[in-house]
């Protein structure tokens, strides 16, 4: 089975299943012949193709080519390789992040 993700000013709205033999015109063939319309990229649901399988809300970065996992927290900033990093280093063991102290909190 191939996946397509439908975005909209790049942000991923729902993601389809077609089959392996629509796969080489997956886009047309959801766009046209299923007249969904919309603009559709395929993804991998293993992340081999666009470093990851995007959810509802993802953001497709168009220059990369890659889709990225929504914001976590406002203070958090995405890297290179598109992962999005707390200010400091999640330290090793059970941590979870408090966005209101700008730490993180053991569990």
């Amino acid at each position: 089975m191939a996946h397509f993700a439908e975005v909209e000013n790049n942000i991923v709205k729902r993601v389809l299943v077609v089959s392996n033999d629509q796969e080489h015109r997956g886009a047309e063939f959801l766009s046209v012949d299923l007249g969904l319309g919309g603009t559709w990229i395929q993804c991998s649901y293993n992340g081999n193709i666009r470093k990851q399988y995007p959810g509802i809300g993802y953001t497709h970065n168009p220059i990369a080519d890659v889709f990225v996992k929504p914001q976590p927290f406002p203070s958090w900033t995405i890297d290179e390789n598109f992962d999005w990093q707390a200010p400091t280093p999640k330290p090793d063991g059970a941590y979870w992040w408090d966005e209101s102290t700008l730490s993180w909190v053991e569990i």
